[in-house]
């Protein structure tokens, strides 16, 4: 019988990223890693807390201990705001400026920090039960995550595992935040671009808290000021942060991690689709299955669903249409915006529908012929 998991492994990866620190509204900053207060916020995220809900629950989450890998440190980069909706520049009396030729409340300027192509593995230790909720709702998050700011989605589930957990919702159990961190390989991205960590060393921070009553913290530890009161209006407390190196395994680059789509049409070049495509006009006699019209093998086969396209397909995911038939479907289909699932015309629902865009697609044609028969004869 396995042990009770203590600890839960977070991937923060992104194009853009932002943790921020102390500095005010003009000038919003980010911190060098992920701080405690964004990465709590991002599991009362998961866990469908609103600020003011999460009040409740941060007494308890701030029991967590927090430690973060830097795989990637990841780049600085600036971004510029205009706010207005009354906010300002102020003058000296401390009233808002107006300008001189619409008399209207200056535009404020501001400068937001975020961290491009960074990735870091983050630690959260606590009791089995805390720890058990946390993975739960990281596995299947009530609301989307983001990595300090809105505007920064993750690339990559947030929720990982060391290769010798059991399960998503059992990331694991070890002696210290530290030997959590190195149960995780570093791997490379694409082996042109990311540079080995240097003899397999990675800086990790990692909050310190005595152990037992009078325990004085080490002469290295820093002050941060990251530890969440409240979000319904922030308040912050100081915790200490130790910098140490950990060295770790390093394997293999990374594959794509999210599969590429299926095609949405049927790839026509595929063997397997042409035998199918066979099979299916003749089980339909080679007629349309809507106005029983003779389907030419050169006719367009109709696919009611989409979601094995491309040589997958199976019998009943076909259709055998006539050119008219399916001219008209397609164009219902494209007019409702329909995704993967579409049309069957041999529901009776669609009967109507389908009949009077034939109609339409004649009418239209035939006009079309006119046309070019009268323009063909005024240039003779």
């Amino acid at each position: 019988m396995s042990k009770p998991a203590n600890t839960v492994l977070l991937r923060l990866e992104g194009p853009l990223q932002s943790w921020g620190d102390n500095s005010k509204f003009v000038i919003r900053r980010s911190m060098d890693t992920p701080t405690k207060s964004g990465v709590l916020g991002l599991v009362c995220c998961a866990m469908g807390l609103s600020r003011e809900k999460a009040r409740d629950r941060l007494p308890k989450l701030r029991q967590l201990r927090v430690a973060v890998r830097i795989d990637r440190p990841g780049v600085r980069w600036w971004d510029f705001h205009t706010v207005g909706a009354g906010y300002g520049n102020l003058t000296a009396q401390g009233k808002l400026k107006k300008t001189a030729t619409t008399g209207e409340y200056e535009t404020l300027v501001t400068r937001r920090e975020y961290l491009a192509d960074a990735s870091f593995l983050v630690a959260l230790q606590g009791s089995p039960e805390l720890i058990a909720s946390i993975a739960r709702a990281l596995k299947n998050p009530r609301w989307p995550l983001f990595l300090g700011r809105k505007s920064c989605p993750p690339s990559v589930p947030v929720l990982t595992t060391a290769p010798d957990s059991e399960s998503w919702a059992n990331p694991g159990r070890y002696d210290s935040l530290m030997s959590a961190l190195g149960a995780v390989p570093w791997h490379p991205r694409l082996r042109e671009i990311d540079h080995h960590p240097q003899g397999g060393e990675l800086v990790c921070l990692v909050e310190w808290q005595p152990d037992h009553k009078g325990d004085t913290a080490p002469d290295a530890a820093e002050v941060w000021y990251d530890e969440p009161v409240s979000f319904d209006i922030p308040v912050h407390e100081p915790r200490l942060v130790l910098q140490e190196t950990i060295r770790v395994e390093i394997g293999e680059p990374l594959q794509r991690r999210t599969p590429s789509p299926p095609r949405p049409r049927a790839d026509y070049q595929n063997s397997t689709y042409k035998d199918l495509r066979a099979e299916r006009l003749r089980n339909d006699k080679g007629a349309c299955v809507f106005c029983k019209s003779p389907v030419t093998a050169d006719s367009p086969i109709h696919h009611v669903t989409y979601r094995r396209a491309g040589g997958s397909e199976a019998l009943d995911d076909l259709r055998s249409l006539c050119r008219l038939c399916h001219d008209a479907v397609t164009m219902i289909e494209y007019g409702l915006g329909m995704g993967l699932d579409r049309i069957n015309p041999e529901d009776p629902r669609w009967r109507d529908q389908i009949i009077e865009k034939r109609e339409q697609i004649v009418r239209f044609r035939s006009l079309e012929t006119r046309r070019r028969r009268f323009a063909a004869e005024e240039v003779e």
